[in-house]
C-alpha cells in the first residue's frame, strides 16, 4: 500500500486531524509545540497560527473562528488576526492536567478529554473528567474519567460514542443520546495487546469500521463493528496519534504523528516522525461535523473518583 508523506513537518505532536468539508481543507494541530494548522490538499499551503500553550483540542466555530482547547482553557481564536479571547477556565489544575482529545457529535457539542502531563516533577497519577462545550451552555465535566482520553468517534447514525483510555489500552463504546448528548450503558469495545502500542485518534468509515492509530505500534487498525480486528497497516513512524477520512468523498486517510520522545537514534532510523501522512485504505468515512454549537451540553455534571 502506498502511503504518502503529505507535509515533513516534524511536528513534535501532531494531532487532532479534522477535515473542513464546506473548506476542502484539514486542520491539525501540533500540541507541544503549540499551533493550529490548515492543509489545503489543492495548493499545498499549510498555514500555521502560532497558539499560548500546550493544545489539546480544536473545534471551529461558524463564523470563521476556532475553539482551542488550551492547558490554561478554551479560547477563541480569530484566524484573521491571531487574537486569543478566553471563553473558560479549566476544570483541572493546570499544572496537573491539560485537555486531550476533541470532537463534534452532528449537533455540534464539542467533547474534550484530558490528560494527565504534570508540568513539574512527578506527581502520583490523576484521572480528569471528559468535558462537553458549546457556545450558549459553557463546559461542563462528565462522569467518565481517565488520566488519558483518546479516540473519540461516532457511529454513522449517531447512537454510539467511542471513546478511549489510552494507558490501560482499553476502547469504550457508549450508547449516545444525540438529542441531549447524553452518555449510556458503557461496554469495552476493544482492548490493545501491550506489543501494539496504545489506542490513540480514531474515525469511522460507512461500513461501520472502526479506524484507530496506535501510538508507539507504527500503525493504524480497523476494528469490525464488534470490536474484533480486521487489519493493520503499518505505517514509516511509531508514533502515529490520529486518522481522519477527508478528501472528495472522504476516500482519503489522513494520519498525523509525532517525535516526541524520541532518541537521537529513532529519530535516524524514522526521518519523517513528526510527519502527515495520507493513504487510500479502500473505502470512505462517514461525515463528521467539526463546528461547535449553541446547544447546551450535557445537563449532569460528574465528579472523578480514584
Amino acid at each position: 500500500m502506498s502511503i504518502e508523506i503529505v507535509l515533513d513537518a516534524h511536528a513534535t505532536i501532531g494531532e487532532s486531524a479534522t477535515w473542513a468539508a464546506d473548506e476542502q481543507a484539514l486542520y491539525w494541530i501540533d500540541v507541544k509545540a503549540p499551533a493550529l494548522y490548515r492543509f489545503d490538499p489543492a495548493t499545498g499551503e499549510n498555514r500555521g497560527w502560532m497558539l499560548t500553550g500546550d493544545v489539546g483540542g480544536f473545534a471551529l466555530t461558524r463564523d470563521g473562528g476556532v475553539v482551542v482547547a488550551l492547558r490554561h482553557g478554551l479560547h477563541r481564536l480569530d484566524l484573521q488576526s491571531g487574537e486569543l479571547v478566553r471563553l473558560t477556565e479549566p476544570t483541572f489544575d493546570p499544572a496537573l492536567f491539560r485537555y486531550n482529545e476533541g470532537a463534534c457529535d452532528a449537533a455540534g457539542r464539542f467533547w474534550i478529554g484530558v490528560m494527565f502531563d504534570p508540568l513539574n516533577g512527578k506527581p502520583p497519577a490523576q484521572k480528569g473528567a471528559l468535558h462537553s462545550f458549546t457556545l450558549g451552555g459553557g463546559l461542563l465535566a462528565v462522569d467518565d474519567c481517565s488520566d488519558l482520553h483518546n479516540g473519540m468517534a461516532w457511529s454513522a447514525d449517531g447512537r454510539t460514542f467511542y471513546l478511549s483510555h489510552s494507558y490501560p489500552r482499553q476502547v469504550f463504546a457508549y450508547g449516545y443520546d444525540s438529542d441531549t448528548g447524553s452518555l449510556s450503558d458503557r461496554r469495552l469495545f476493544a482492548t490493545v495487546e501491550k506489543e501494539a502500542g496504545i489506542p490513540d485518534g480514531a474515525a469511522v468509515d460507512v461500513e461501520g469500521g472502526y479506524w484507530c492509530a496506535l501510538h508507539g505500534g507504527g500503525r493504524v487498525r480497523r476494528y469490525h463493528p464488534d470490536g474484533t480486528i480486521d487489519r493493520d497497516i503499518e505505517l514509516p513512524v511509531s508514533q502515529p496519534t490520529m486518522c481522519a477520512f477527508g478528501g472528495k468523498g472522504l476516500t482519503t486517510l489522513y494520519v498525523t504523528s509525532a517525535c516526541d520522545g524520541l532518541s537521537e537514534a529513532q529519530r535516524m532510523r524514522e526521518p519523517h516522525a513528526g510527519a502527515l501522512m495520507r493513504l487510500d485504505v479502500g473505502t470512505s468515512g462517514i461525515p463528521r461535523t467539526c463546528h461547535v454549537g449553541d446547544r447546551p451540553p450535557v445537563a449532569r455534571k460528574g465528579v472523578c473518583h480514584d
